[in-house]
């Protein structure tokens, strides 16, 4: 393997983790508990997943050929959950964010790390672009892992080494 392989599967696999671990979150809280809201400047893990879902779709569709902030691409809209929105359509969301990124990502080479690709106009490596999508999916992420947490209390099941162990 190369530096570029090397880096690609290490991303990859974080990525997986994180998917994962914020699943494993939005697995412990009800489908009321989803769509709450701690206060009126937060948001529900439900607007999380449709922000970060929206994000993954603007970033990772034709993401070696074209500006990674689709001009179709309505974020505002990203942080308002209908009432009538269901876990399923919640979670449909979250597996085709996830499906355009692995997608985009799996079947990258060597020498697509030298292009350069854009977002909202300004220039970024490859790496770049992909170190930029894992912070913001990893904040997100830990968002989600936060309010599920909060809401479960007393029921969380932790989701690694439990404390004094």
């Amino acid at each position: 393997m190369n530096i570029y392989e090397d880096y690609l599967s290490d991303t990859l696999g974080e990525l997986r983790k994180l998917k994962k671990l914020a699943e494993r979150a939005i697995d412990q809280v009800s489908d009321e508990q989803l769509f709450l809201t701690i206060d009126p400047e937060s948001n529900s893990i439900a607007v999380i997943v449709r922000h970060i879902a929206g994000n993954m779709r603007s970033r990772w569709t034709d993401f070696l050929t074209s500006d990674g902030e689709k001009p179709d691409r309505n974020r505002d809209g990203e942080f308002i959950i209908s009432q009538e929105t269901t876990r399923t359509e919640v979670m449909s969301w979250w597996e085709g964010g996830w499906e355009l990124l692995f997608s985009a990502l799996t079947p990258l080479r060597p020498d697509d790390f030298t292009r350069t690709i854009t977002i909202r106009g300004e220039p970024h490596t490859i790496v770049q672009a992909i170190n930029r999508q894992l912070v913001h999916y990893a904040s997100h992420i830990g968002q989600v892992v936060f309010l599920a947490k909060h809401l479960k209390s007393s029921e969380w099941k932790t989701l690694s080494v439990p404390k004094k162990r």
